[in-house]
């Protein structure tokens, strides 16, 4: 056991350092000469959750009716800001540490994951205000509580599969940049965060269609199960309780398994390369 110890420590030791110490520095650094500072990881979910909540609960009625519903909402706004937040800042990751890369050899990915743990760092904080909206709410929660840290682990594997694929290709082509902000607008309004799931499915027709097809989506997929089985098991879809076909529901799960084994192959394929390129 002692060697085993032994090897991991030599192995990784000196990269497991060199990302606490970025994951520090990234931290500060994301609201040094800021008033409120670290205060704006949770102020910025909960101002969009009031406008969307108000625009689209309030005036639109797209609401599942519940009183759980404004809590889930904050859920889905939560989620996906950490997802938006690790592409974002991991995107830029590799240049930005361009000059650190050149002068200190350490594994390229590594800058990348560091801006996922800081990501990360402002979703816990998050997900403790979540939890009290969700007591002042009056949500019951059931033993389906167990499941959410795999969601959040699936739903995190997903972000950095993406800051991977992205970053690498930021190296070479700048646009990519743009075509990201573009994606990620697509994205957030053709996933059931801001509008319940059941809405669309209860119009019937091929809205209802429309609606299992968003599920197939893994990030849909996960953000529903993590609302699910954190907040509320009986209003909440999710492909577990819409498919009854095995083969269907394996699709996120085999797309989240692709997408992080692509993203680490493409990354580890170019990273070498990343020094001349820049």
């Amino acid at each position: 056991m002692a060697t085993l110890s032994s090897k991991l420590q030599t192995r990784y030791g000196y990269g497991m350092t060199v990302l606490r110490g970025l994951v520090k520095t990234d931290f500060k650094l994301r609201y040094q000469g800021s008033f409120l500072g670290m205060a704006w990881s949770v102020l910025k979910p909960l101002m969009l959750f009031a406008v969307m909540y108000v625009v689209f609960g309030k005036f639109l009625r797209m609401s599942d009716g519940t009183p759980t519903y404004p809590v889930v909402l904050l859920m889905g706004i939560t989620s996906w800001q950490m997802v938006t937040e690790t592409v974002n800042i991991g995107l830029r990751a590799i240049v930005d540490r361009g000059d650190l890369l050149r002068k200190v050899h350490f594994p390229n990915y590594i800058v990348v994951v560091s801006a996922s743990i800081g990501s990360m760092i402002s979703f816990g904080i998050n997900f403790v205000v979540v939890l009290i909206f969700a007591f002042f709410s009056h949500v019951h929660f059931t033993w389906e509580v167990l499941w959410v840290p795999l969601n959040v682990l699936q739903l995190y594997i997903l972000a950095l599969a993406l800051a991977l694929l992205f970053s690498t290709m930021y190296v070479y082509f700048r646009d990519i940049a743009h075509i990201w902000e573009v994606l990620q607008q697509i994205i957030f309004y053709g996933m059931p965060i801001i509008y319940p799931l059941s809405y669309v499915i209860d119009r019937g027709g091929i809205y209802a269609q429309l609606a299992k097809l968003e599920l197939l989506n893994p990030i849909a997929q996960a953000i529903q199960d993590i609302r699910h089985n954190l907040l509320a098991p009986q209003t909440q879809p999710t492909i577990w309780n819409t498919y009854h076909a095995w083969w269907v529901k394996a699709i996120p799960l085999t797309l989240t398994v692709v997408l992080i084994c692509l993203g680490v192959f493409v990354f580890r394929k170019n990273s070498r390369k990343f020094a001349e390129v820049m």
